[in-house]
């Protein structure tokens, strides 16, 4: 049982490492501003295009700021529940054996 246990976790550890290597994205104003996010939800990178940010006034790039980074944030947890979705199916078909299932 322990060893079913022990594997389950490490098998989550395994799932966060990957996570850690998928880049996931959010735009706004056909790429204007781009945000680059891990899909543990880290933030990566932004970029802000040169000429948009000339023309663009503080508080419209605040706003669009922000939504560029709730849909990336919300795409990373998109991608995050994916996998760990299908990890709780492997789990749970591995420890249906510890109830005689």
């Amino acid at each position: 049982m322990f060893d079913k246990l022990f594997a389950a976790q490490q098998k989550a550890e395994e799932i966060k490492k990957r996570l850690d290597t998928i880049s996931v994205y959010g735009e706004v104003e056909n790429g204007a501003i781009k945000v680059t996010a891990t899909a543990n939800k880290a933030i990566t990178a932004i970029s802000i295009d040169e000429a948009f940010l000339q023309d663009a006034d503080k508080e419209a790039l605040e706003e669009l700021l922000l939504t560029a980074v709730n849909k990336a944030l919300a795409n990373a947890e998109e991608v995050s529940a994916g996998e760990m979705q299908a990890s709780a199916k492997d789990m749970l078909g591995g420890l249906g054996g510890m109830f005689g299932q």
